[in-house]
């Protein structure tokens, strides 16, 4: 696999927009700006995981090319499904009043693209490799309505087609949690924060090869821009479908430590302590992440 473009931290990885989600650049400089976001977006989609890799990588080495200045009022600006109905980018501003829980959640009835909840036996377990994945998480949407406007006693966005794509248990329980630690954290300690994440497709496929995350907070301590892949330790898709099969070659760096599930409904305990980004690399490290130390640490 080759990383050397985007781990070199190369000049023209500046966005994470797909143009297939409805948005339009007006002037020279969004112009400049949206050819470079899908130019990027194209070299992670033809990008394929290698078995052992690393469960997430660095872009534009690391850093958020959000602009904390772009915060002016809590809202999500969810992208529009595309063509054939896939997500595409979803862009949250966030504080303190955005975070919530709840004792219980009604069910999910949307089935995003490549969805099958399909039961997989692995290692002798029988498994549910797929989750419905939030692209911005339901814990940090409390008070905004389903189109994404501020509205108070609002629960989080749940069941939202705008906000919902085929995601591993793998990616969206480990992987994607560890950089959603680190927003809601910020969020917690009364910091406002730019949550931005986009599913990446390969041409027509209909489920997401990654998620590419970045966030940035205004007083600059939240600062991360990254790739992370739709994998699942055990089971290979086809992601043009969605259909996974059993594979004894597909591996994860740290898959001792996940158990797979179908929409698991986990508590979630808020972090008492600030998190940096050490804790987080360390974090990383502890899930057995061989690669992304090397990756993510550079």
């Amino acid at each position: 696999m080759s990383l050397g473009l985007l781990l070199g931290g190369c000049s023209t990885v500046t966005s994470t927009t797909n143009t297939e989600s409805g948005q339009s650049a007006t002037t020279a400089g969004e112009t400049k700006t949206a050819g470079n976001q899908q130019q990027t977006y194209q070299q992670l989609a033809k990008m394929t995981y290698q078995s052992g890799g690393a469960a997430a990588i660095k872009v534009n080495s690391g850093k958020s090319t959000l602009k904390a200045s772009q915060w002016k009022n809590s809202k999500i600006d969810y992208g529009n499904l595309d063509r054939l109905n896939r997500t595409t980018t979803d862009t949250a501003y966030l504080s303190k009043a955005n975070l919530g829980r709840s004792a219980g959640r009604t069910a999910q009835t949307w089935s995003p693209t490549g969805w099958h909840n399909q039961p997989i036996k692995v290692n002798g377990k029988r498994v549910y490799p797929q989750n419905r994945g939030h692209l911005i998480a339901y814990t940090l949407s409390f008070n905004l309505t389903n189109t994404g406007k501020y509205r108070s006693g609002e629960d989080g966005s749940l069941d939202n087609p705008k906000n919902l794509a085929t995601q591993t248990a793998y990616s969206n329980q480990k992987t994607m949690q560890i950089y959603e630690d680190q927003v809601r954290t910020a969020m917690e300690q009364g910091k406002k924060v730019i949550y931005k994440v986009t599913t990446v497709f390969r041409g027509d496929e209909l489920m997401p090869r990654g998620y590419w995350s970045q966030a940035v907070s205004t007083d600059g301590s939240v600062n991360f821009n990254v790739y992370i892949w739709n994998v699942e330790p055990g089971v290979s898709f086809d992601y043009a479908t969605g259909r996974g099969k059993a594979d004894s070659t597909m591996q994860v760096a740290g898959a001792d430590k996940v158990n797979s599930s179908a929409n698991t409904i986990q508590s979630r305990h808020y972090s008492k302590k600030p998190t940096t980004s050490k804790q987080v690399e360390k974090e990383l490290y502890r899930y057995g992440y061989k690669y992304v130390k090397k990756h993510l640490n550079n």
